[in-house]
């Protein structure tokens, strides 16, 4: 997907690729587009592995949750909006301009990948 969230996606896995300031980053991807996907999301995992998607979304929750996530709100081209970390049991504001929701561990967004406001992601299905 370029620059643009084309729609057809199912739930699934994929590539998400941070095009970021130091070159690009290639990150596993679970891509949860149907109702029942995006409700489960990360609750009860201990872990995760690479980052998942959420579409449509505008705001996430992490009751239930295990562990603290980073959150990225992606725009409909796909460019970062906020990035959050959120601890366990906290409840998200939604944000106007947000179509899709990226959640992944903890610290791995802006320090491994280079996810920050601005930047512009793709995902390969």
């Amino acid at each position: 997907m370029g620059g643009r969230w084309r729609g057809g996606l199912r739930d699934g896995r994929g590539t998400l690729t941070v095009h970021g300031e130091g070159g690009e980053v290639r990150v596993p991807l679970e891509i949860a587009t149907s109702y029942r996907a995006r409700t489960r999301g990360l609750l009860g995992r201990d872990s995760v592995d690479g980052a998942i998607l959420l579409s449509p979304a505008n705001s996430v929750h992490t009751f239930g949750m295990r562990i603290p996530i980073d959150v990225a709100y992606l725009d409909r081209h796909l460019k970062v909006i906020a990035v959050r970390t959120m601890s366990p049991g906290r409840l998200g504001l939604p944000r106007l301009r947000s179509r899709h929701v990226l959640e992944a561990e903890a610290g791995v967004m802006a320090a491994g990948w280079g996810v920050r406001v601005g930047v512009r992601v793709t995902v390969d299905a």
